[in-house]
């Protein structure tokens, strides 16, 4: 809406996430309605079925409304907040009358008449701070706006100077940035890397997630994870009373539902899913691991970083797969042909408050024990903190399931679909066994196997976990691929 003072109020819709996401949780509000925001600054922390995500707004300008509480699920394409920006909008606001924004992230942004829109917030009962929309006065200070009685219109006027001043000093004359994802633009931003100096590899040259981390690769810094937020700490719920023995209380509960959404919405989801598509079989063994915990101890007592037990694993895994290719494949149903990788993208399952994800390692085959351990370690934490993008649980090619760390010994894993396979591994604990002809006391683990049979019989399956066992008792078997 173009007012006499050159002020207008454009609204941010929730974006795309990517990844097939349709819908977000408002997890917590990072700005408050009268707050200067500025271009690519985030506004607001929602929770995907695979990720935290802090989501930046395209626009600098005044707050002058937010949508839904914190808690409230969004479905791609609602409102998130309207901001007021000035007559000469910042990079990428790209003011066009009743064109829109410009969409400086593509997908993101107007495409009608503010006006309307100013019509549909007045009509819609608003959240907290959302009742005051409109209340953003002339001359903000230190980046929030005075509290006014004036009408909207009036105050985004008055409030033109510092919009221009501040947020407008960021302008450049080079127009908008082809970037779909929040992600690629904050992990950009992270790194000091101007995207306006890459050539996009997606459609009509839009910068994708491997552009900018080839980029940063190429430059000799590497793609560096962003600072773990802090989590929300739970709030202590007050105990209940005890029920008077005989009184209705005492009685058994009523029954609790709990809404499948979020994260465990998604891997019930894809549980079934795998369960339906994925003629999935089971094959196990035991292995002696005690050769392998000697060789981890002296690979530590050496010096350096330290070596999991996981990265190890991990390493006689994408060994294993490069005899067994079979396994690293995927089934394309409608195609009905099987899809072989050339590259391990390899998947761990790990356990955190939120629920059970699998974060990816890119290009295991190609790490080496000490880089395994170092970025197992930076994803679980992340696991652990909520900060996993959605890039970072998606594309796995083969899955290390580790549920040894619960105290049992055998599993019979729900396959990770699409993928082909899963390894499982047990506790590793102390048990008899004949070792050189003799009863001894040695570190005994069970290994087991489920895979997809529709890419491999069971030879292949049998072929691959007995290298494994293999490579577990005599961990010297590995020296032959390395």
């Amino acid at each position: 809406m173009a007012h006499a003072s050159g002020m207008h109020s454009l609204e941010f819709k929730l974006p795309d996430l990517g990844e097939g996401l349709t819908e977000a949780e408002i997890v917590r509000w990072l700005v408050e309605v009268g707050d200067l925001v500025t271009i690519d600054q985030p506004v607001v922390e929602v929770e995907t079925a695979k990720a935290m995500v802090e989501v930046p707004c395209p626009y600098g300008g005044v707050v002058t409304a937010r949508f839904g509480e914190e808690g409230t699920e969004l479905p791609v394409g609602a409102p998130l907040i309207t901001v007021a920006v000035g007559e000469k909008p910042a990079v990428g606001t790209g003011d066009t009358g009743s064109g829109g924004s410009g969409n400086v992230l593509v997908g993101y942004g107007t495409s009608e008449a503010p006006a309307r829109r100013r019509r549909v917030r007045q009509e819609r009962p608003l959240s907290g701070a959302s009742a005051t929309a409109g209340q953003a006065g002339a001359g903000a200070v230190n980046g929030r706006a005075e509290a006014a009685a004036a009408p909207v219109d009036a105050q985004a006027a008055g409030a033109a100077a510092t919009v221009n001043g501040q947020a407008g000093g960021l302008a450049t004359e080079d127009g908008p940035v082809p970037v779909i994802s929040p992600l690629v633009r904050r992990l950009a931003r992270q790194n000091g890397l101007d995207l306006r100096e890459l050539t996009g590899s997606g459609p009509d040259g839009l910068i994708l997630r491997a552009d900018v981390e080839y980029a940063l690769r190429a430059a000799g810094r590497g793609a560096t994870a962003a600072p773990a937020a802090e989590p929300h700490p739970p709030v202590p719920q007050a105990p209940s009373p005890a029920p008077v023995p005989g009184s209705p209380a005492a009685a058994a509960p009523a029954e609790i539902r709990t809404p499948l959404k979020g994260i465990r919405g998604a891997v019930a989801d894809k549980l079934a899913r795998s369960r339906r598509e994925i003629p999935d079989a089971t094959c196990w063994v035991d292995a002696d691991a005690t050769e392998l915990m000697r060789a981890r101890t002296a690979m530590n007592a050496a010096g350096g970083p330290k070596i999991s037990l996981l990265a190890l694993l991990a390493r006689i895994c994408t060994a294993a797969l490069a005899r067994f290719p079979e396994l690293n494949s995927t089934v394309d149903a409608e195609a009905r042909e099987i899809v072989r990788f050339g590259h391990v993208h390899l998947g761990f399952a790990a356990q955190t408050d939120r629920g059970l994800v699998v974060p990816v390692v890119r290009d295991a085959h190609a790490r080496d024990a000490e880089s395994l351990t170092a970025e197992f370690a930076r994803l679980t934490e992340a696991g652990r903190t909520g900060t996993l993008t959605p890039g970072e649980l998606t594309g796995g090619t083969f899955t290390l399931n580790n549920y040894g760390v619960f105290g049992v010994d055998g599993s019979t894993p729900i396959i990770n679909h699409p993928e082909a396979a899963m390894l499982g591994v047990g506790r590793i604990v102390p048990k008899p066994w004949v070792h050189e002809g003799e009863l001894a006391v040695r570190q005994v683990v069970q290994l087991s196997l489920t895979f997809d049979h529709r890419v491999c019989d069971g030879g292949v399956a049998g072929g691959f976990l007995r290298y494994v066992a293999d490579c577990v008792e005599q961990p010297a078997v590995l020296l032959r691929t390395l």
